[in-house]
């Protein structure tokens, strides 16, 4: 009679004791490393951005005219606002103005000059003349337009105030619509906080009932803004952050508006 076949044992392998908790520290471990390698990074990209902040907005000197100084602060507030406001699309190389009443002369008004590259503005790009007392060397041509809508604000602040004569796309494609005369924002932020736009015609043959209109639509407007039809908006604030959050808001729901007549959206 045949026998069988004996089946081989095959001995598995005996894991040695305490493998796992080998793998569980060396997890441990990487885990460490990694989060120590996040922690680096961000220090060191923190530590970038404030030398490119530091590059982009190197300190200024202050300006010394003819019976005034500004004050090598105000300058760098200038020139920090200007670079912002070309990063988004509210001025463009030369074109708009930022200006705001002295917070030491409060009859003093500071402008950038005239064709002043803004995204590069530096000491030598600013002017200053008192109010009413006409326009200063190098002023820009709306200087005047400048003085009665920062009159205006400064009636309404009580004191202190600034204007930002932005070229916003949106805004100014908006304002050319012949005979359109209020636009009201349909977005929840522009309707809470700009209210109505109010757009006025240019007149440069009657300037005097030019500006008075102006002054007019920016009451009407709540003292945010006004349009000037093909000309770009004039926001207003109590200072700069102020009058730029304006100058957001217009240019956002003047967007708004544009895209929701394109998509022919019933409102």
């Amino acid at each position: 009679m045949q026998q069988m076949p004996v089946p081989k044992t095959v001995k598995m392998p005996i894991e040695p004791q305490g493998d796992g908790s080998s793998r569980t520290d060396a997890a441990e471990a990487e885990v460490a490393r990694l989060s120590a390698e996040v922690a680096r990074l961000r220090q060191s990209m923190a530590g970038a951005a404030e030398v490119i902040e530091e590059l982009e907005t190197p300190p200024m000197p202050p300006v010394v005219l003819k019976d005034m100084v500004i004050g090598a602060h105000i300058v760098g507030d200038f020139a920090r606002l200007a670079r912002q406001l070309d990063r988004e699309q509210l001025i463009r190389a030369t074109m708009g103005t930022i200006a705001m009443l002295h917070p030491d002369q409060p009859g003093v008004m500071i402008s950038t000059r005239n064709m002043t590259m803004l995204p590069r503005l530096d000491e030598r790009g600013l002017c200053a003349a008192p109010l009413g007392g006409g326009a200063p060397q190098f002023a820009p041509d709306d200087w005047r337009i400048l003085e009665v809508v920062l009159a205006s604000a400064s009636l309404a602040t009580g004191g202190p105030a600034a204007v930002i004569h932005s070229h916003g796309a949106f805004t100014t494609a908006a304002s050319c619509e012949k005979d359109l005369v209020v636009v009201a924002p349909i977005d929840e932020i522009g309707k809470r906080n700009i209210g109505k736009i109010v757009i006025v015609d240019p007149d440069d043959e009657n300037p005097d009932d030019f500006l008075r209109q102006i002054a007019e639509a920016l009451q009407q407007g709540g003292m945010r803004c006004v349009v000037v039809r093909g000309r770009g908006a004039y926001a207003v604030g109590r200072d700069f952050d102020q009058a730029w959050a304006n100058a957001a808001m217009v240019e956002h729901s003047m967007r708004i508006v544009l895209l929701a007549r394109q998509a022919n959206l019933k409102i």
